[in-house]
């Protein structure tokens, strides 16, 4: 079974029939969202991870009770409370999810239309669930839900798959991290680099961006946390008094002084080494 869905997925992934239909609900998405503090807020730029992965523990983990519930005696207000704060509780989900989602590659925006789809078809069957039971109706409303529960499951098995074998909402500049051998390791001579003009380096095999401010120097992962776009190609424009960095991919923004994120649709800061001056060269460390 788990060999069949995977290759049901990949199938998703390579079939450009949803690219129309993405597409255009991709634009409703960044339309309906408006402006991008708004999305920074969604992506969870404040929170420094993604935020939608967080808002579904509340839907899920409050149906599975439900669907508990239901087999015991006694408790169907219960279960019909923790149907309601499950259905209630989606719409946050939702939205999030929305957001990144509008953020993602083509592949991967594939899939996640089957993921929001499929979750959408849960969060209907538990709706009506939920107004079975205010009705007196439990017996169809607890297999409606349990019905819910079962779709909810197939679109948790998407959601996995987006973030595991797709890599969406995931930091894809941490492998750059654990190539790099040793500890402190030669940059280049100060002399090098320029004020306020960002430098290509490699230090074991992995670019890095060398961003030099006055006599302090930041050493970036140059590869761009969101989807390892090259940051190196990216546009450097000043907000608040700070230099920073657009990818040029998906116009993920990072304080250069610091690798702070300042604008999604990255929900983490780019990882910065430590640096150091010995003799005139820099040096940089990632541990």
């Amino acid at each position: 079974m788990g060999a069949g869905m995977a290759r049901l997925v990949t199938r998703l992934e390579r079939l450009p029939l949803l690219d129309s239909v993405a597409d255009r609900a991709r634009k409703l998405v960044r339309a309906a969202l408006g402006s991008q503090r708004v999305r920074d807020v969604l992506h969870g730029v404040w929170l420094g991870h993604p935020l939608h992965p967080a808002l579904v523990q509340m839907p899920i983990g409050a149906w599975l009770s439900a669907a508990v519930l239901d087999v015991l005696p006694g408790q169907r207000t219960a279960a019909t409370a923790l149907i309601g704060v499950g259905t209630a509780g989606a719409l946050p989900a939702v939205v999030t999810g929305a957001n990144d989602w509008a953020s993602l590659s083509r592949e991967q925006r594939r899939v996640g239309l089957v993921h929001a789809g499929t979750n959408t078809v849960a969060l209907a069957l538990y709706g009506a669930s939920l107004t079975a039971r205010l009705r007196g109706r439990h017996t169809m409303g607890r297999g409606l839900g349990y019905l819910g529960l079962a779709v909810v499951g197939a679109g948790a098995y998407l959601g996995g798959h987006l973030s595991y074998s797709l890599g969406a909402g995931v930091n894809q500049a941490v492998p750059g991290l654990w190539l790099m051998r040793g500890t402190w390791q030669r940059v280049g001579a100060v002399e090098e680099f320029s004020q306020g003009e960002p430098a290509v380096r490699k230090l074991g095999g992995t670019p890095v961006l060398v961003y030099r401010e006055a006599d302090r120097f930041t050493v970036l992962l140059e590869r761009c946390a969101h989807h390892n776009g090259p940051l190196s190609d990216g546009t450097i424009v000043e907000i608040d008094g700070d230099s920073c960095v657009v990818c040029p991919w998906h116009g993920s923004t990072y304080r250069l002084r610091d690798g702070l994120v300042v604008h999604g649709p990255a929900a983490n800061d780019q990882i910065t080494l430590r640096t150091r001056v010995v003799e005139g060269q820099l040096e940089a460390s990632p541990v």
